[in-house]
């Protein structure tokens, strides 16, 4: 897994060499520096006993609530949203843990619950608060990409649990039903506009489309072969918006075309692969729900943000793992794979024999 990481990173790196004009600095310096620090995070990660974990996980997910709590009451505001922590020289953004936590805490909570309980009340109620809560304190930032990635993973661990179906469907109805409302009354107006935009962004194309039109047309224009590493015209010029982070994807398409596409989304399928191929291996409940949560919070920023960058998904600031200039971006999906890793070793280290619930 660490061979098609590594290139991944790598391939990001050049790709932030070529959006800062041909530069280390300011972005692939910083990117390479920050997966060096994240790796180390991850490896002591790999490294948790299974007891241990299982003793500090309720009291993360505590900490992370406080912690977003505390944003709300004196987080640092930047670019008119309010979701970061000043923590001295270090400045820390509480909802990307909270990613990785919400999936650790609903695989110890239905590891605990004995399988006849499954289809209780008890198994949605609890587990549905716990993801409701911090939801709605990050959409108060407001981040909505960033609750919707909290609940998709929560999402994930409960359906793999073995709630009923027929519980998804019809909070699949309700949401559809319910979502008018939450796009009138529950969205700011900027938020409105992105998903209004998503449907025909040529309609304002120097205003609220311009993202996703320049984004398009940096895509197109690199054909199968790109036009070559450090020749992209959209981001050297500066038409293409936020060419390192969110469209990354974009940047590197322009200048590696189909080919440099297709090579990225083969890797991160080779390392989704992989996170799902542990959680088939794990031996408990636990382990497995920790690995496939893991794989699907990696998965669901892979995916919204070929979307976005693509048209077929609002803009709600996702960035591309590993390739993406962004330092929480790059924690969280590294906390992933230290979990992943962390899966694996337990496996490796577990008694031949059957199948446990906890």
């Amino acid at each position: 897994m660490l061979i098609p990481l590594f290139a991944l990173v790598a391939f990001g790196a050049a790709v932030l060499y070529s959006a800062a004009g041909g530069s280390m600095q300011p972005y692939a310096s910083s990117h390479v520096l920050r997966f060096g620090v994240a790796l180390v995070i991850a490896l002591v990660i790999s490294a948790l006993p299974r007891d241990f974990v299982r003793l500090m996980t309720y009291p993360a997910y505590v900490v992370v609530l406080l912690m977003l709590v505390a944003v709300e009451a004196m987080g640092a505001l930047r670019g008119g949203s309010q979701r970061w922590l000043q923590l001295g020289p270090m400045v820390l953004q509480p909802s990307e843990l909270m990613k990785p936590v919400i999936v650790v805490t609903l695989a110890l909570f239905y590891s605990s619950l004995p399988n006849s309980m499954v289809t209780n009340w008890r198994a949605l109620f609890v587990p549905g608060a716990m993801i409701v809560m911090p939801v709605g304190l990050v959409l108060m930032q407001p981040d909505l990409g960033t609750s919707l990635a909290i609940a998709f993973g929560g999402g994930v661990v409960m359906l793999l649990a073995g709630l009923p179906m027929r519980w998804f469907i019809g909070a699949g109805a309700a949401a559809a039903a319910l979502a008018p409302l939450v796009f009138l009354f529950g969205l700011k107006e900027y938020q409105q506009r992105r998903v209004m935009t998503m449907f025909n962004p040529e309609e304002d194309a120097l205003g609220a489309g311009y993202h996703i039109t320049q984004s398009k047309i940096a895509i197109g224009s690199g054909g199968i072969f790109g036009k070559g590493f450090n020749n992209g015209s959209q981001s050297h010029l500066q038409y293409l918006p936020e060419p390192h982070t969110d469209f990354v994807f974009a940047t590197m398409a322009e200048e590696w075309g189909l080919v440099g596409g297709l090579f990225v989304i083969a890797v991160f399928s080779v390392i989704l692969r992989w996170g799902m191929g542990v959680a088939r291996a794990s031996r408990d409940r636990f382990a497995s729900l920790i690995a496939a949560g893991m794989s699907a919070t990696i998965f669901f920023y892979i995916a919204v943000n070929l979307m976005m960058v693509m048209g077929m998904a609002p803009v709600v600031g996702i960035p591309l793992p590993f390739m993406s200039h962004g330092g929480s971006s790059m924690l969280t999906n590294m906390i992933c794979i230290g979990a992943l890793m962390m899966v694996r070793r337990w496996n490796q280290n577990a008694p031949k024999g059957g199948l446990s619930g906890t």
